[in-house]
C-alpha cells in the first residue's frame, strides 16, 4: 500500500513538472531570444542557449525605445487601479455580507449578473460617458472605474467575510464601535490574504491591459507598456532580440509582486471560495 502511494505521488509530481515546463516554454524562449546576437535569431536549428549571452540587447532596447516612460505610465495606471479596488471592493463586500438592509440580496444578485456582461457590450456606452466627461486621452478612464467596485472581486471578498463569525462583530458593537470602525479595525486585518490576492489579480490585469489604453489613449507619450511594446515592433521589427529584451523587462514587476505575495495567494484562494 505504501509503495502504491509513493508511486502515485511520484506520478503526480512528474505530471506537474511536465505541465510546468510546457507553460514555461514561451517565457524561456523569450528570455533566450533576448540574449541572442543578431546572427542567431534565424539560425537553424534554433540556438536555445546563446553563448555568449548578449546582455547589451537590454541596453539597446532602452536606448531605442522609450521604455521608462511607458513603464511609468503602466505603473501609474496599475497602482491607481489597485488602490481603487482596495478602497471600493472590501467596503461593498462588507455591506453585502454583514449589514442587513432592505433589498441587499436583490442588489447583490443584480451585481453578480453584471459579471456575465462582456466588455464589448459596455465598451461603447463607457466610451461615450468618458467622452462627455472630457476624460479621453487621460488615465482617468483606466483608473476611476476601479473606485466604483469590481463585481468579481466584491463577490470573492464577500465569500470570505461570510466566514467571519457574527459574534465577533456583535462584541465590537457592544463595546460601542461603529460599523465603519468594525470594518476598519476588525474585518480588514482579518482579510489580508484575500486583499493580497485581489491586489495581485488587479495589478496583473491592469498591467497587461491592452484594449483599454488602445480605446482611450491617443497620445503616444501616455501609452503603457502593453500598448507601447507593439509600437516598438512596428519600428524595429527586425530586432527581435531587442523586442524580447523589452518584453522580459516588462514582466519583471508582475514576477516580483507574485514572489512577495505567493504566501497570501494560496491562502487567499483557499479562504475566498475560489476552490469550489
Amino acid at each position: 500500500m505504501r509503495k502504491h502511494n509513493i508511486l502515485y505521488l511520484n506520478s503526480v509530481r512528474f505530471i506537474l513538472i511536465a505541465v510546468t515546463i510546457v507553460y514555461m516554454l514561451p517565457f524561456l524562449w523569450m528570455l533566450s531570444t533576448s540574449l541572442k546576437a543578431d546572427q542567431d535569431l534565424y539560425a537553424f536549428p534554433p540556438v536555445l542557449i546563446p553563448i555568449p549571452p548578449v546582455f547589451s540587447n537590454y541596453i539597446q532596447a532602452l536606448n531605442y525605445f522609450p521604455f521608462m516612460r511607458y513603464f511609468a505610465n503602466s505603473l501609474i495606471i496599475s497602482v491607481g487601479t489597485v488602490v481603487g479596488t482596495l478602497i471600493s471592493c472590501p467596503l461593498v463586500a462588507y455591506s453585502f455580507s454583514k449589514i442587513k438592509w432592505w433589498g441587499r440580496d436583490f442588489f447583490f444578485y443584480i451585481m453578480i449578473g453584471t459579471i456575465m456582461l462582456p466588455f464589448a457590450v459596455t465598451m461603447i456606452p463607457q466610451f461615450i460617458i468618458f467622452q462627455k466627461l472630457g476624460w479621453l486621452n487621460t488615465f482617468l478612464p483606466l483608473i476611476v472605474p476601479s473606485f466604483f467596485g469590481m463585481p468579481l472581486y466584491i463577490f470573492l471578498i464577500r465569500q470570505f467575510f461570510q466566514t467571519i463569525p457574527d459574534e465577533l462583530l456583535d462584541a465590537a458593537r457592544v463595546d460601542g464601535a461603529s460599523e465603519f470602525k468594525i470594518y476598519l479595525k476588525v474585518m480588514l486585518p482579518l482579510a489580508k490574504p484575500v486583499l493580497f490576492l485581489i491586489s495581485l489579480f488587479t495589478f496583473i490585469g491592469s498591467w497587461n491591459n491592452y484594449l483599454g489604453p488602445l480605446i482611450y489613449l491617443t497620445d503616444e507619450s501616455k501609452y503603457p507598456l502593453a500598448l507601447g511594446l507593439p509600437q516598438f515592433l512596428n519600428r524595429y521589427g527586425t530586432h527581435w532580440n531587442w523586442m524580447m529584451a523589452a518584453a522580459t523587462m516588462a514582466i519583471i514587476p508582475s514576477i516580483i509582486l507574485f514572489i512577495f505575495t505567493q504566501k497570501y495567494l494560496i491562502e487567499g484562494i483557499k479562504l475566498s471560495g475560489i476552490k469550489g
